[in-house]
């Protein structure tokens, strides 16, 4: 059973621009009727086998969640910040421990948030009527991320794969498709090629960095050892005019970081979706399995050119903003009067400047976000669904119908938490 997408880019451009723009009208509280205006059109895009997903979820439902989140947090993180505080200030007589403990225990809330709108996403899923759903677990997703992290970052990244496929698994064997469980088999290992681009990255990093430091020095021993340069960089803060610039040694070497730094970001994203790919050629259920043909070059092209062309708008956008800012406050306004040049702008009120100004700037971020949908978001989806199938679906024809799961902070905690779930 192939994965059609069937919805068109500048249909997608024009609902996501009409949505941000009653967004910034409503100064944001618009948002949880945009996301579900974007889902639902997401969603209807998909087919598998000729049948639309449905995306069921209230915009009302997330509003009062985020209310909720938002209390709950603001509580926790403003009682525990106190006490952190006191017990730094106490024992340690610095706020640093008070900080680093606090942002420490806004972790595991964070991966609590993560499972919590996967949950609430799913249940708010249908397919040919039947609900998707997934159990109740974020308190155990929560601390496993945890362990799984301090492990991966205690290897040096290296046992990275083993924890993308166990929190993977966690989730997966915990979701249901109506009556039917999703299994994720395989073992951790098999995404070890998925992250070979990645580590030629760093093993490169880390040649260039021996070589620039070690074998042959990027800092000339007969001008200035690396101690002295320091030493003279702080110097440098009470003389500026003291300060002797050191001489660099083979200096174009460092043009080898600009290659290895976009092989980095290739391999970041390819691990990202080629591991997808190896999970979803993994995942079953009774008389279903998936198969994945995602080709992690073409995504890659898809994050270059959609983004760069995004980020293009928005830099630009800031710049003309600058501008405009300069030419409406900007000490620059009185030497233009003087010489009666002055932009008839400049006579507007503060008040009115500031609003402008303020306009523009959600105007800007607001294009952004329509040019990222429609140049990365969109692609990206179209992609994973159309080189999606299902084998063996025999199995279907036994799924009946699950309960529907209620959530009273829906996904409140990752819109408070700022996950990135636009989606």
């Amino acid at each position: 059973m192939d994965v059609w997408f069937v919805g068109s880019r500048s249909a997608l451009f024009w609902l996501a621009l009409k949505s941000g723009f009653w967004t910034v009208l409503t100064l944001g509280f618009y948002r949880f009727w945009m996301k579900t205006r974007l889902r639902r059109w997401y969603w209807s895009s998909i087919r598998p086998g000729g049948h639309p997903l449905e995306y069921v979820g209230d915009p009302l439902e997330k509003l009062l969640g985020f209310f909720i989140a938002v209390v709950i947090l603001t509580f926790y993180i403003g009682i525990v910040n106190l006490l952190l505080m006191f017990v730094s200030f106490s024992f340690f007589q610095s706020s640093f421990v008070g900080y680093l403990a606090s942002v420490i225990g806004v972790i595991p809330i964070w991966f609590y948030a993560q499972y919590r709108a996967r949950r609430y996403v799913l249940a708010r899923t249908r397919w040919r009527g039947v609900r998707f759903g997934l159990e109740k677990g974020a308190w155990g997703y929560a601390w496993r991320a945890l362990a799984h992290w301090l492990i991966t970052i205690c290897t040096a990244g290296i046992l990275w794969p083993r924890m993308t496929f166990w929190l993977e698994k966690y989730k997966t064997d915990r979701t249901y498709f109506g009556s039917t469980k999703l299994v994720q088999g395989g073992r951790w290992q098999m995404l070890f090629p998925a992250a070979m681009p990645f580590a030629a990255s760093v093993l490169a990093l880390g040649v260039l960095g021996v070589w620039l430091v070690y074998i042959t020095p990027l800092i000339h021993h007969d001008t200035q050892s690396m101690g002295e340069l320091i030493e003279g960089l702080r110097n440098s803060l009470d003389a500026p005019e003291d300060f002797v610039p050191a001489q660099f040694h083979m200096g174009w070497r460092l043009y080898a970081l600009i290659p290895i730094m976009l092989l980095m970001i290739y391999g970041l994203v390819h691990y990202r979706f080629v591991s997808k790919r190896i999970l979803a050629n993994h995942k079953h259920a009774e008389g279903v399995q998936m198969a994945s043909k995602l080709n992690g070059m073409r995504i890659s092209l898809i994050y270059v050119l959609g983004t760069t062309i995004a980020y293009t708008i928005l830099l630009f956008g800031l710049l003309a903003i600058v501008g405009v800012a300069i030419g409406l406050m900007g000490p620059e306004a009185f030497f233009e009067d003087q010489m009666g040049i002055a932009d008839p702008m400049a006579d507007l009120p503060r008040w009115m400047s500031l609003a402008i100004v303020a306009v523009l700037y959600l105007s800007v971020f607001l294009f952004w976000s329509v040019l990222h949908h429609a140049f990365v978001t969109y692609p990206l989806m179209r992609h994973m669904a159309v080189s999606l199938s299902l084998v063996n679906i025999a199995g279907l024809a036994q799924v009946s119908q699950r309960a529907r799961d209620e959530f009273a902070e829906a996904e409140g905690f990752a819109e408070a938490l700022d996950l990135g779930a636009a989606i």
